[in-house]
């Protein structure tokens, strides 16, 4: 184990709530935890292309593209990436189907800082 500081996990937010997306960021990167911000599917799937992330957390339901969608392209295109998905409470099925496509796990919103921070952290654990 190293000493030093340890490097910020990088984490890819996808949610087409700007304001959720702006304050959870900002309440994240105070735990070294480095967020790339995409406001749509069609984002998050550009942000993957462009990089690599520790982990996912993805909203099941924005309006340009279904999170379940997003969930299946990013399965494909990096299969190990732990992605943890977002959803209302009126959507728990949607976010079992999610589990069965490969995500790691679901959190309700609105969710808690801690209880989030807990899953990324058990996410990229089970990655290594």
């Amino acid at each position: 184990m190293n000493n030093g500081a340890q490097k910020p996990l990088k984490l890819l937010l996808i949610d087409d709530e700007k304001g959720f997306v702006e304050v959870m960021s900002k309440r994240l990167s105070k735990r070294n935890i480095q967020v790339t911000k995409a406001f749509s599917g069609t984002g998050g799937i550009q942000a993957l292309r462009g990089e690599d992330f520790d982990v996912v957390v993805l909203d099941l339901k924005m309006e340009d593209m279904d999170g379940l969608e997003v969930l299946k392209i990013f399965k494909t295109m990096v299969p190990q990436m732990p992605v943890i998905m977002l959803t209302g409470h009126g959507s728990e099925e949607a976010a079992r189907e999610g589990i069965r496509l490969g995500a790691f796990d679901y959190l309700t919103k609105p969710c808690e800082l801690e209880e989030l921070v807990q899953k990324i952290h058990e996410a990229v654990e089970a990655r290594r």
